[in-house]
């Protein structure tokens, strides 16, 4: 089994492949300081509760926007798992001709996400990422990755907010949606998220459809990321939502660069 390890900057997910069935995943905090012995008793734990054991474990690919957990990962698969590793990094096979003025810069993250759509959805498309930032990127129909757009993440503009007024409360956003005219503070605070970083996304993805110049029926639009649930509903551009995206990335990399050590990006 593939062991597929998506480190992001405030939660890490983790998915166990059988082929190309996801048998089980989990979601836990990222705490950068974690040591190989730490993720391991955390891992083999959460396996054992899903019937799975270490050496079940074949190979282990991760894609992380925090460097000091690559190198705990990769003693994680050799000294727990004993299992090869693959890291995404510089110089890997995507499929993608990466456009970017400095193609090293772009998060693993957004080069996986922008595989596994065009695996599983084709291209042209627009691909959403909502999370501890929200990554918009934009791939034409001849795989050329072309870039795209960073913004604040859902949940850190609203601990922002809630952090730097005196008077306002911490809401969830996950419960019932109000009306975009709230009669309550906490329900006004829930409009103004949930229905003004749905309109900030459409704003965003009709852009990026016309400056594709392509027919835009051709152009699949797909979100992925954890609080996306509480946002895709109320988006009008948004034609997919894949929770797994970023972990099919993970594993249809682990597949095309099968024979390499170590995997880069371009």
């Amino acid at each position: 089994m593939l062991m597929a390890v998506d480190v992001g900057n405030t939660q890490t997910v983790l998915g166990v492949f059988e082929g190309g069935e996801l048998r089980a995943q989990w979601r836990i905090t990222t705490e950068a300081n974690r040591t190989a012995d730490e993720l391991g008793a955390v891992y083999t734990t959460l396996m054992g509760q899903r019937g799975l054991a270490c050496g079940d474990v074949d190979a282990v690919i991760a894609s992380s926007v925090v460097p000091t957990l690559t190198r705990a990962y990769q003693n994680l698969a050799r000294n727990v798992f004993h299992a090869p590793f693959k890291a995404v990094g510089p110089g890997l096979e995507t499929g993608l001709k990466n456009r970017y003025e400095d193609p090293s810069s772009v998060g693993a993250d957004r080069i996986v996400n922008a595989v596994a759509t065009g695996k599983l959805y084709g291209f042209p498309a627009v691909i959403v990422d909502i999370g501890t930032a929200t990554t918009v990127e934009a791939v034409d129909a001849e795989s050329n990755y072309l870039g795209g757009a960073i913004f604040t993440g859902l949940n850190v503009a609203l601990e922002a907010l809630i952090s730097r007024t005196a008077k306002l409360p911490s809401v969830n956003l996950e419960g019932a949606t109000p009306p975009a005219i709230a009669t309550n503070t906490p329900d006004s605070i829930r409009s103004g998220f949930i229905y003004g970083y749905a309109g900030a996304l459409d704003a965003l993805v009709r852009r990026f459809k016309a400056e594709l110049n392509c027919p835009e029926d051709d152009i699949h639009v797909v979100a992925t990321g954890g609080p996306a649930t509480v946002i895709v509903r109320h988006c009008r551009e948004i034609q997919t939502f894949d929770a797994d995206l970023t972990l099919n990335g993970l594993r249809i990399l682990h597949e095309m660069n099968a024979d390499s050590s170590t995997l880069k990006l371009p």
